[in-house]
């Protein structure tokens, strides 16, 4: 998608289930974001028309369907969504699509006898979903053969649960230019990126040595106490072992001409973030994990709620004015928990009371949160029809009550 397009999609359900698709990471009215309320029943189509007047970026698509949302994004229900713009295209950057510029959607999944499984059970609400198998673009044990030059990664963490810390198992360093909300202001060279459930991340790799590498991730450590209580669920598995996991690996090869410049550009985008003197309002939102929500399961919450409440699709539970800029402090129970926030980008203005994190600058739209995270945020998208969501991007957590919506108007 271009920016300055109207893009006309349409959506028809072939399941035997209600679903919605949610536009993660589009700057759209709350009527087209394709929440829990824009459900689009069995046979239905949804036609709705997206005006697409954002910066270039990697976005992604998935099911948002109340109490659905984890069975449906592990059963398939997610893919990748590009923004480019004129500005993207003036860098020089890796623009070959399936070539130097890769969209890379990550997944983990576990199977028996080669057939998906679909694990369940009081430690996947609390833990979420966790496969024992990691998938790229639908492929197990994926290969990518990449040219000898300067590649470009778009990768999207599209799993339901699993927090992912990349690296190349050669140590070899990378470049980082992009987040959810587009491209940073300058490259930063880094070794290492954690990537969140809801996440994406754009890397520059230079493949130019001809040498083979493989992209691995650390054992993926994150869970609450209850995790290690023996309450492991039906068909669920410990699936972390100390070892890095290989989740893709590359071969680079001499593979036509090059289009793109070969060089990391000194600046990438410029850009006026929201600004704090002129924050508004204060709201607080502390992510709970109680006892009581590990008897619960579906959309009755128990005790994964949101300030103390589960949601509710009748209750609005923020209201905000249209145009507005505030500062949402945000914190977690237990475990570290993505909250993404929807129809907007915002800036992370702290981090346990003190600098950001290197991972934290640049627009977001899903952030990792335990300790207090300040995050300042320009509300420009009206959600007075339908309101936006903002949730644990643990899908698992979101489907069992940690999500509360909010108006703009």
């Amino acid at each position: 998608m271009r920016r300055g397009d109207d893009v006309a999609a349409v959506v028809t359900n072939g399941l035997n289930a209600d679903t919605t698709v949610h536009w993660h990471g589009l700057l759209i009215p709350g009527e087209l974001d394709g929440g829990p309320h824009q459900i689009i029943a069995p046979g239905a189509t949804w036609r709705p028309t997206l005006p697409i007047r954002q910066p270039a970026a990697t976005l992604l698509y998935h099911s948002h369907v109340h109490g659905l949302t984890a069975e449906q994004v592990y059963s398939g229900l997610a893919g990748a969504l590009l923004v480019t713009d004129d500005e993207e295209q003036g860098l020089g950057l890796p623009s070959e699509y399936g070539v130097d510029d890769l969209p890379l959607l990550i997944q983990d999944r576990q199977f028996e006898n080669g057939r998906l499984v679909m694990p369940g059970g009081m430690m996947v609400a609390m833990q979420g979903r966790r496969g024992d198998t990691i998938l790229v673009n639908g492929a197990v044990n994926p290969l990518a053969a990449v040219p000898n030059r300067l590649v470009r990664l778009r990768l999207v963490n599209a799993s339901n649960a699993r927090i992912y810390e990349l690296s190349f198992s050669d140590r070899r360093s990378f470049h980082w230019i992009g987040t959810e909300g587009g491209l940073l202001e300058h490259a930063v060279a880094l070794e290492a990126i954690t990537l969140a459930p809801g996440q994406r991340a754009e890397l520059l790799v230079d493949f130019t040595d001809g040498r083979s590498a493989s992209l691995v991730t650390a054992a993926d450590t994150n869970s609450s106490m209850m995790g290690g209580m023996g309450m492991m669920g039906r068909g669920a598995r410990r699936t972390d072992a100390a070892a890095p996991a290989t989740v893709l690996r590359f071969e680079p090869r001499p593979l036509g001409q090059a289009r793109a410049s070969g060089v990391v550009p000194t600046l990438l985008a410029s850009r006026t973030g929201p600004d704090a003197s002129k924050a508004v309002r204060r709201r607080r939102l502390s992510l709970n994990m109680g006892m009581g929500g590990m008897m619960g399961s579906g959309s009755g919450g128990g005790g994964l709620t949101i300030n103390g409440k589960p949601f509710d699709m009748n209750r609005i539970d923020e209201t905000v004015k249209l145009g507005s800029t505030e500062i949402w402090e945000v914190s977690g129970e237990m475990m570290r928990h993505p909250i993404h926030i929807h129809g907007v980008h915002f800036d992370v203005l702290t981090r346990g009371g003190g600098q950001p994190d290197v991972l934290d600058q640049g627009p977001r739209d899903t952030v990792l949160v335990k300790e207090p995270v300040e995050l300042l945020i320009r509300f420009d998208q009206p959600a007075k029809s339908a309101p936006f969501m903002y949730h644990c991007h643990i899908l698992e957590h979101e489907d069992n009550g940690m999500m509360g919506q909010f108006s703009v108007a």
